[in-house]
């Protein structure tokens, strides 16, 4: 009882300092106002008589990683519409107008009155929480109304509060979960440590994903005569200390091209890989048929292309690896092509794996990436080996979405059956 009441005052406050900072931060208003439409939009979209699965992701990741199961079951259950719900602006925004999905709208907090007013509107009649998202009143309400809900993709690690000795209380919303489809067994291990054997291993639907993107690639006919006959390095969302490495390197090397797409692309960024390079550069938005020919670096100065760049080249780097931790490097390992990245990896497990599987490759500093790039450079089959480890690490864990629709039986659920 005690623990409830502090978890909810928790998400009071939370609450509360999101609004304190709306009137000064961009993130937070954009979320103020999608919540304070939340129960109109679904009043005026959720159709009475009709079948809502429910999915939450926190942002933008967790929807790509919660994508293929979406898209499955649109396709193999069109009898069921779509509820789609995101806690961060990063992942609304960018997928408001998500044809995927029916309705597309903010999580409201998680505060008991928010989550029986929600769920008495969206009346979902099942429910996928992806990755990380553990909201305790909203999980609890679902398990009181019998509500099916599922965790997916979902991994979990000794430094989690559920496995502190403070966190037991917690550790009832993992019980509330009708199943938990976790990555890896340690995960289920962890798991069973604490009492919960709802969980088997399907693995992490993110592999699915990126199989889906590189089938859907777009052809970039500029980056295609921007390439021509050449070895290219690709930078997907770097930062400035990745930066500073890889167009080092590049300046002194005029037999390869290079491509960056940074994470940032405002112009002081852009103002400052300019001044770095040493050799003829285009940036995307300006580039045409002939001065992309005159070229050795492609600046990337908008966003949604990266993922279909990485077939373009041999070798990737992707950023993140000297900041808060490294981005997507499964994007780019599906194309067959060598991964490398800075220090900052171990959370990642599909990194740590890369690397195991020698597909990947870790750098501290300039001299590591030197001689990493100088051996990539001169012995090309060596590159093609390693390219090669990266594809079949990338196409050996696929298959979790098939697994996961193979233990949910969602014609049970249909309420008019």
């Amino acid at each position: 009882m005690i623990y409830n009441l502090l978890y909810d005052l928790a998400i009071a406050i939370y609450d509360i300092l999101v609004h304190l900072d709306a009137p000064f931060s961009r993130k937070p208003r954009k979320m103020m106002k999608g919540h304070w439409v939340v129960y109109q939009l679904l009043r005026q979209k959720i159709e009475k008589d009709s079948q809502y699965i429910w999915f939450h992701a926190a942002s933008l990741g967790e929807f790509e990683q919660g994508r293929p199961l979406i898209e499955r079951i649109r396709a193999q259950y069109p009898e069921y519409k779509i509820l789609l719900t995101f806690f961060s602006p990063s992942g609304y925004e960018v997928r408001k107008n998500y044809r995927g999905a029916d309705v597309v709208c903010y999580l409201p907090f998680d505060k008991p009155r928010n989550v029986k007013k929600f769920i008495d509107l969206a009346n979902p009649c099942m429910a996928f929480f992806i990755k990380y998202e553990f909201w305790k009143n909203y999980i609890d309400e679902l398990h009181r109304r019998s509500i099916p809900v599922y965790s997916v993709s979902s991994i979990f690690r000794r430094s989690q509060v559920f496995f502190k000795w403070y966190g037991v209380p917690y550790r009832k919303v993992l019980s509330d979960f009708n199943h938990l489809f976790v990555q890896n067994e340690t995960s289920r291990r962890y798991l069973s440590k604490i009492g919960i054997n709802n969980a088997t291993v399907v693995g992490d639907t993110r592999f699915d994903r990126v199989l889906q993107i590189r089938d859907e690639a777009k052809d970039l006919q500029l980056i295609d005569k921007f390439k021509g006959n050449s070895l290219v390095f690709v930078a997907g969302s770097s930062w400035e200390p990745d930066e500073e490495l890889f167009i080092e390197y590049f300046n002194d090397h005029p037999e390869m091209k290079m491509i960056i797409a940074p994470h940032v692309i405002d112009e002081n960024h852009l103002v400052y890989i300019r001044s770095k390079l040493r050799r003829p550069y285009v940036q995307y938005t300006r580039a045409d048929e002939q001065n992309v020919l005159k070229a050795d670096c492609l600046i990337i100065d908008c966003f949604g292309l990266l993922s279909s760049i990485y077939r373009y080249g041999e070798i990737a780097y992707i950023g993140g690896g000297f900041h808060a931790g490294i981005h997507n490097t499964l994007e780019a390992a599906v194309y067959g092509i060598p991964v490398i990245f800075g220090p900052r990896y171990e959370k990642f497990m599909e990194a740590v794996e890369l690397i195991e599987h020698q597909g990947a490759f870790t750098i501290q500093n300039y001299e590591e990436l030197n001689t990493l790039l100088d051996t990539m450079l001169t012995d090309k089959e060596k590159m093609q080996e390693w390219g090669d480890n990266a594809r079949n690490y990338v196409t050996s864990n696929a298959g979790a979405t098939e697994k996961i629709l193979s233990m949910v039986e969602f014609k049970e659920t249909l309420k008019n059956e």
